[in-house]
């Protein structure tokens, strides 16, 4: 492995198919690096492997993949494993739903927390010093709002299993990244009305993790205002906060 093309060693997507996914794969794939990419449809895998090969003379390597279910047998076939892998799993669901229906609450906290923390633990016990794991979390997570506090605790979940992540495998020379989007164009907010100063598209995330691994940054907010909007919102007192519909 050590005598190997450092751009042949993957980079490993988990959540191709996303609209970040498919924006930070075509990211990556431009700079010549190898990829793996996971998602669960197979017919649109094979499409968007397709069109990186073409597009981009990409090195594309595919499996049909599910995070709710075992990962054991597809990280066992990875060969050589990759230096760099990224999460960008996530499922925002329904507040309403998540406060009257258990299933669907559970399944927000596993599609943002557990599944894929879990994944990137097994990830962190096969990867060799100088590899990158970048998971995306979410602002949300920064305080718990009313408006979406079963998201906003799964994702505040993951960002402390990033943070712990990050300073248990440093000794390893393993680098761990949060990612903090903010809004993004995707189909997740289809609908809704954001301010554009707040939203980022798709392809400026991915621009934003390809820096902050050759930059070995620890968090990013994709858009630095988020950085002020949130540390705003996590000063004020919860005598105050708590009247407030956020």
């Amino acid at each position: 492995m050590s005598n190997e093309n450092p751009v042949l060693i993957p980079v490993l997507i988990l959540g191709a198919l996303s609209d970040i996914g498919v924006a930070v794969g075509r990211a990556y794939a431009a700079t010549g690096r190898k990829l793996i990419l996971l998602a669960r449809d197979k017919e649109n895998l094979a499409r968007e492997a397709e069109h990186l090969r073409l597009r981009y003379n990409a090195t594309v390597e595919t499996h049909v993949f599910d995070v709710l279910y075992s990962h054991t047998e597809l990280l066992a076939s990875l060969d050589p494993f990759p230096t760099t892998v990224i999460s960008v799993v996530g499922l925002m669901g329904e507040q309403s739903a998540s406060e009257t229906d258990e299933i669907a609450a559970d399944l927000v906290f596993r599609s943002n927390f557990s599944a894929p923390a879990l994944f990137l633990q097994a990830c962190a016990n096969k990867m060799t010093a100088g590899g990158t794991i970048v998971g995306i979390s979410s602002v949300a997570g920064d305080r718990g709002r009313g408006s979406n506090y079963f998201y906003g605790a799964a994702k505040a979940g993951f960002t402390a299993f990033l943070s712990g992540l990050r300073n248990r495998l440093a000794a390893r020379g393993i680098h761990v990244i949060t990612v903090k989007p903010g809004f993004v164009k995707t189909r997740m907010l289809e609908g809704m009305k954001t301010p554009a100063p707040l939203t980022a598209a798709p392809e400026e995330v991915a621009r934003a993790i390809l820096q902050a691994e050759a930059g070995r940054k620890n968090v990013i907010y994709v858009r630095p205002i988020w950085c002020f909007i949130m540390t705003i919102i996590k000063s004020i007192p919860e005598a105050i906060f708590k009247k407030l519909k956020l």
